[in-house]
């Protein structure tokens, strides 16, 4: 997608701070944290949300989850915890039409959220 930000970030035509890349994905710090680790995990497959997965996105999807677990034991907040969130549309917060994951960790989180 030509004007998709996250598109963008994922050819290099916009610099991030990239914490993590493979063939699939890659993650970066948030440039807006709402928490002392707060990274994005970013499908390099420009699909719009959850609404839009295939059967054949399934082993991305659970790439996703592995790699935001590693990023976590990495970081030294696997123990206390931290949490994956993936918003869908307008209403759930969604802002960037790319799909993509929070890992957020580093202080308490409260539920329920928002």
């Amino acid at each position: 997608m030509d004007s998709c930000i996250f598109c963008k970030i994922v050819d290099g035509t916009i610099p991030a701070k990239k914490v993590y890349e493979d063939e699939d994905m890659v993650a970066i710090e948030d440039i807006n944290p709402v928490a002392p680790h707060h990274l994005l995990l970013i499908p390099k497959k420009h699909v719009v949300n959850a609404l839009d997965l295939t059967p054949e996105d399934d082993r991305l999807v659970g790439r996703v989850f592995r790699v935001a677990a590693e990023i976590a034991r990495q970081r030294g907040v696997d123990e206390r915890g931290f949490r994956i969130v993936q918003n869908s549309n307008a209403d759930a917060g969604q802002s960037v039409f790319h799909i993509h994951f929070h890992l957020l960790a580093g202080r308490h989180l409260g539920w329920p959220p928002g």
